[in-house]
């Protein structure tokens, strides 16, 4: 079982199972909506995925919709009833234990930012540059 929610804390889920697969998609869309370069999803079906609080729905496309804390604006799902009948998106990194769920694949790459595909060769640093 995994356990995650926003970063208020006032939406909680609880999953039951392992997910059907896991990636990091490159999209328009997710970035967007998160703000981020790349975004990591598990998909499940959704009987496995229990919600508590409340969420804001967002339509992002013709068929795709999102869910969000009001409070704090942590995206949390994607439902899609066209490309994911009965299956929900669950962003990894808002898990509890995000390195429970390992992605598998690289998914919307015609989208990226041309920079996060060489983000591997970028320095790196535990915490901060030392020159900081």
């Amino acid at each position: 079982m995994q356990e995650g929610g926003c970063h208020c804390g006032a939406v909680r889920y609880r999953i039951e199972g392992e997910p059907a697969r896991a990636g990091l998609c490159h999209c328009t869309d997710c970035r967007r909506h998160t703000g981020a370069p790349v975004v990591g999803w598990a998909i499940y079906r959704q009987e496995q995925v229990e919600t508590t609080g409340e969420l804001s729905t967002y339509a992002s496309s013709e068929h795709g919709r999102r869910q969000f804390c009001p409070g704090c604006g942590t995206s949390l799902f994607y439902l899609n009833d066209v490309i994911f009948a009965g299956l929900i998106d669950v962003q990894i990194a808002t898990l509890d234990d995000p390195d429970a769920v390992q992605p598998i694949e690289q998914i919307q790459l015609a989208e990226s930012i041309g920079w996060a595909r060489t983000m591997q060769e970028l320095p790196a640093f535990d915490r901060f540059p030392p020159d900081v």
